[in-house]
């Protein structure tokens, strides 16, 4: 659909949606069920890095919405930094409330394929401050 307005309506069975979202909705389902496939079969199927990059930030920006606020800044390098959940705002410097953790990682709690607590414990997620932990927000897409 080269050249279509991203603003175009598609129908589907559930109602109409417009090309953009759908196509957001598909990057997310690729990277979530190629990760799926990999842990299933080992495989090693590589992950399109755009497809990985943009599923990281559409993610990390539906949990800034979940969540909105300035007082825990969630950092998944190299793809996506925000801000959430309500409480003081950072400003300048290193942020007191701070969430750490590389893309396949995030794309799993928010995915609901792991639990927090399992991926603190095993050193795959930093958090630290009084803020930080993200256990009620997670998952996403649930």
């Amino acid at each position: 659909m080269a050249g279509a307005a991203d603003e175009r309506l598609l129908p589907l069975s559930f109602g109409a949606m417009t090309l953009g979202d759908f196509l957001v909705t598909r990057t997310v389902e690729l990277v979530v069920h190629t990760d799926d496939l990999n842990e299933a079969t080992g495989a090693g199927i590589p992950y399109d890095r755009q497809a990985l990059a943009a599923c990281t930030r559409l993610l990390a920006d539906a949990l800034a919405a979940k969540a909105p606020g300035g007082a825990v800044e969630v950092r998944v390098p190299p793809y996506a930094v925000v801000q959430c959940v309500e409480g003081p705002r950072h400003t300048r410097g290193t942020p007191p409330n701070v969430v750490e953790t590389d893309p396949l990682t995030w794309i799993r709690l928010a995915a609901g394929r792991v639990e927090w607590a399992a991926e603190l414990d095993a050193a795959l997620v930093s958090a630290s401050g009084e803020r930080a932990d993200l256990a009620d927000l997670l998952p996403l897409m649930s």
